[in-house]
């Protein structure tokens, strides 16, 4: 297949994989794992692991290892013999060292076109120092803080639907452009402060949709939203379900801070040092996991197993028997490490064969995908609100990226200079 005929299908990969991602996630968190026989449906006690789903994602992203060494055995024995058979001859080893020479389109001043699928695993700098040895354990501290924001956005998927889940996440280029000026001393322009103003007013909608909206006959009509949306609001917010979605939103939002910071830490690493993107993916995944469920062990003995932790997100023994227990979970849980690793790998190899407007489109589509499913499944109502938001995070996005024109003339700017030039993308 050729390289560009590519591009499509990982494409459809991406998305496929993005939006199992969370609607895994969130199936997972509807499953009733006690008092499940209660007529009372309000006291069905459903599965509520964000660590453990935590675990998950890092188990998926260790399965970039999978492709990085499946790419390693083709290109030692499968390329290499097919090369010598095409041209009647064994290349004979020149190199002074006594290293085997690359191939041509593994460099990154070759001519010849790489495959998009193998992009990944191609250094992405030959002027940079390799990142190994020691070094390598840079990658912990954004590893660090992928446990963070996954953990509490997991916690406030709990709380709120997938959509407003989804939409929420909007926040991280709130934060990416913050801390690229504080941090990267990166500059914003007048346009990009403006489009960060709209993301953070349409995560605010898009929040008070979910708190204020829970009967999908109550949902206004769209031309008194503006009307009745605060009235609503101070009626509804101090009922049980405004306030864990109110909970739930600001959690998500939150988390985004240690994405961004992810992003940030990654960019600053990889300025200086060069490795393969798909590794970068697997040695993060390996830190992470391990910080992580070492972080269990100890909660567990300090919490889990005590009268308060007990079915708490630090019990141990109950995650253990809700996972083995109940067969949904334990296919469910595969599914999320197979399509967290599939979405790691097709996100990447997109991500560096589009441009950044197919990148936000593509973005825009996963949240819309989500949002029908979740619609088709019965898991949330259509609400107007919600629409209003989501419009604004979309046009903020695509303001702040330079996607859109600015709304006034002396605002445009011609040489906008990108915030994050290793163009990182979201894990899960």
């Amino acid at each position: 297949m050729a390289p560009k005929a590519l591009v499509p299908l990982l494409v459809t990969m991406m998305l496929v994989t993005g939006v199992c991602n969370t609607l895994l996630t969130k199936y997972q968190d509807n499953i009733c794992v006690r008092d499940c026989d209660d007529p009372n449906p309000k006291e069905h006690k459903m599965f509520s692991q964000p660590v453990i789903q935590t675990v998950q994602m890092f188990i998926g992203e260790m399965g970039s290892w999978l492709f990085v060494g499946g790419f390693a055995l083709y290109k030692r024995y499968i390329a290499r013999t097919t090369s010598a058979e095409e041209n009647g001859y064994q290349a004979v080893d020149t190199h002074e060292n006594g290293a085997a020479d690359t191939n041509d389109a593994d460099s990154i001043r070759s001519s010849t076109p790489i495959n998009p699928a193998i992009k990944v695993l191609v250094l992405n700098s030959e002027e940079r120092l390799p990142l190994k040895g020691w070094k390598v354990s840079l990658l912990s501290l954004p590893a660090i803080c992928d446990i963070c924001g996954t953990t509490l956005m997991n916690v406030g998927l709990l709380f709120v639907v997938a959509s407003i889940y989804q939409m929420t996440r909007g926040a991280l280029v709130l934060f990416v452009g913050l801390f690229s000026v504080i941090f990267l001393r990166r500059t914003l322009h007048l346009f990009q402060w403006f489009a960060l103003v709209t993301v953070v007013l349409g995560v605010g909608i898009v929040g008070l949709a979910g708190a204020i909206y829970k009967d999908p006959k109550a949902t206004p009509s769209a031309f008194i939203l503006y009307r009745e949306a605060f009235v609503v609001f101070a009626a509804e917010a101090r009922t049980p379900e405004a306030l864990r979605a109110i909970i739930g939103v600001f959690l998500i939002a939150g988390a985004q801070i240690f994405t961004a910071s992810q992003f940030v830490l990654e960019e600053y690493i990889l300025e200086k040092y060069a490795l393969e993107p798909l590794k970068v993916v697997g040695w993060e995944g390996l830190f992470g996991f391990s910080v992580t469920v070492l972080g269990m062990v100890i909660m567990h003995l300090a919490v889990g197993r005590t009268d308060v932790g007990q079915y708490g997100y630090f019990d141990l023994v109950e995650a253990w028997r809700e996972i083995t227990e109940y067969r949904a979970i334990g296919v469910s849980s595969i599914l999320i490490m197979i399509s967290i690793g599939g979405f790691n790998f097709f996100g990447l190899s997109v991500t560096r064969n589009v441009s950044a407007t197919a990148r936000s489109t593509i973005d825009t589509c996963r949240t819309l995908f989500i949002w029908i499913v979740s619609l088709f499944l019965g898991w949330e109502s259509f609400k107007w609100l919600q629409v209003l938001g989501f419009a604004l995070l979309v046009y903020g996005t695509f303001l702040f990226n330079g996607l859109v024109r600015p709304p006034l003339n002396r605002c445009i700017v011609r040489d906008v200079e990108e915030l994050l030039p290793e163009e990182p993308i979201e894990h899960q």
